[in-house]
Formats: structure tokens, sequence, C-alpha cells
């Protein structure tokens, strides 16, 4: 694990919480406004970032952030402008990627591992690789002191978390629900259990995506993982409210993993 995710899940547990992850996609609605809500998000209380690489087949991702990334393409944000925001956004909280595997292999894992760790990202999220097909991306990560990061679901099988445990670094990625994100009513109840399975796996911190909205659910998910990640109810909040809707909503869900 990447010392500063060591030491921010080691601040969260000495304050008996869980860390505050937020999810933008760069370039959306523009590049500037993109990185101006990620530094909101930092001011309301954000623990880490996750810097969003816009993708033309989003598979995990629902309809609300479809299409932030759809005009942010179209607006011409590329994978240029995702090593800028981190740049950006990195020397407050520490910042990683969430990006699917395609740009990465047509960048060069190498060079895009270097040019992250050339401005100061932690790691990043890959939704669509498997360990087993991860070789050249482990060892770009590995030689750059990057966190590979990846994703377990409910279906996941004990022997895929042993799996993911084994060669993931700074947390496992724990999708709530099958399915794509999105702000749901309630987080699924399977969450809880996966976390609990995913725990016997790996001494890794745990953290939750796909669902949470609002700063009630971070209350309830953050009384069992170590982590809430929060993208779509962001990307919302951006594209109706601007700015300031993110740090609005942004302070609502600092205060929930707060609660006691």
């Amino acid at each position: 694990m990447s010392a500063r995710l060591d030491e921010l899940f080691a601040r969260c547990r000495s304050e008996n919480r869980a860390a505050l992850i937020g999810y933008l996609p760069v370039g959306f609605p523009s590049y500037d406004v993109s990185v101006a809500a990620m530094l909101a998000m930092v001011e309301a209380g954000v623990d880490a970032i996750e810097v969003g690489i816009p993708y033309t087949d989003p598979g995990m991702d629902g309809p609300v952030i479809q299409v932030a990334v759809d005009a942010a393409l179209r607006g011409g944000s590329r994978v240029a402008h995702a090593f800028g925001a981190v740049q950006a956004v990195s020397p407050h909280v520490p910042t990683v990627f969430m990006s699917y595997w395609n740009p990465i292999e047509k960048y060069g894992p190498k060079r895009f591992a270097a040019d992250l760790r050339a401005a100061g990202g932690q790691g990043a999220i890959t939704p669509d690789l498997i360990p087993e097909e991860a070789g050249s991306w482990l060892e770009a990560a590995a030689a750059e002191d990057l966190d590979p990061i990846f994703v377990v679901a409910p279906s996941s099988t004990d022997a895929r978390l042993a799996g993911v445990g084994n060669v993931s670094r700074g947390f496992v990625y724990a999708a709530s629900t099958m399915g794509v994100t999105g702000t749901r009513a309630q987080v699924g109840d399977r969450a809880e259990e996966l976390v609990t399975r995913t725990r016997a796996q790996t001494d890794l911190p745990v953290c939750v995506g796909l669902g949470v909205s609002n700063g009630d659910q971070a209350a309830v998910v953050g009384r069992y993982a170590d982590g809430i990640i929060v993208g779509s109810a962001l990307v919302r909040a951006l594209q109706d409210d601007g700015v300031d809707g993110v740090r609005r909503l942004t302070e609502d869900l600092a205060a929930g993993v707060r609660r006691r």
C-alpha cells in the first residue's frame, strides 16, 4: 500500500470512521470546472479522490456517469487531461485513477504508471481488469510503487476474493450490488456480507461503492466498511447545481461518515 493511502486509512481508523472517497470524471462539464469541483470536494471534507478517465464504453457505469463521460469526450477530454487533474488534486489528498483497461493498454502500461507517479497519484482502480490478465499492469505499477486496485462483487467466490486480495494494494473496491453505478434509495444488504467475506481473505481496507448518495447512507455503510466511494451522486450534483452542489453534497457525506 502506498504510504499516503496507508496513512489515510490509519487516520480514519483512529477517528473511528470510514474514509470518504469521491469520484468525478475529468472534463465534465469542462476541464477547468471538473478540477474546481474536485478541489471543492477536498475543501468540503473528502479524504481521497478518484479521477475518472472518460471512456467510450464504460461497462460498469450507470446512465448518470455515462452521460457525463460522453460529454467530456465530445468536449475533447483525453488521458493527458486526467494526469493534469491528478497533479492539481494530489498535493491535497491521496488521488487514484478510475480507468478501464483499454486506455491504459493503449497508452502503454509502463508509460502510464510512470506518468501517474510523476503527477503524484497513488494508484488506479481498473474495474474491467481481472488479476489473471493484469500481468503487465502489475509489473508497471510495482516499478512505480503504485497501488493496483481491483473490484469484487457479491457474486465473487471466496477463492476470487482471496485472489483479488493477494494482488491488490491500497484497498479492495467492493461493489455493493450486481449492476452498474448509480444512486439508490438504499445500499443493498449484500454489501455488509461482501465486506465481511472480503476481510476474511485479506488485511487490506475494503471500500464500498455503488449506491451511496447522501450522508445518511454514508453513516450506515461507514459502520462496517473501511471506506465509502461516491460517484454518481456527485456527478449528478455537478450536473444539476455546479461546483456549489458538489460542495454541499460532499459536506453532507463527510458529516455522515463522522456520525457516531
